[in-house]
């Protein structure tokens, strides 16, 4: 992970896209020294949003389930 003051990410924008593109690196963007925003690879938000999809679904799942079962494991199982 790298982490870069916003005037130098400004400066270095199309090298730090490249590197969070070709090799999936994250950057923190700071702004006197504190975390502003984050960037990460596209495929890693989709992957992050669907594994809490499942969790949520599995966690909605253990309302109507019997209490010896749990929907996680279930997911999880599935997995």
């Amino acid at each position: 992970m790298l982490s870069l003051e916003v005037n130098e990410f400004i400066e270095r924008i199309d090298e730090m896209l490249r590197l969070v593109e070709e090799e999936g690196e994250t950057i923190d963007i700071l702004q006197c020294g504190e975390v502003v925003a984050s960037i990460v690879p596209a495929q890693y938000q989709a992957q992050t949003a669907i594994w809490t999809n499942i969790e949520t679904l599995a966690a909605e799942m253990g309302i109507d389930l019997q209490e010896e079962i749990d929907a996680i494991d279930i997911i999880r199982d599935a997995r």
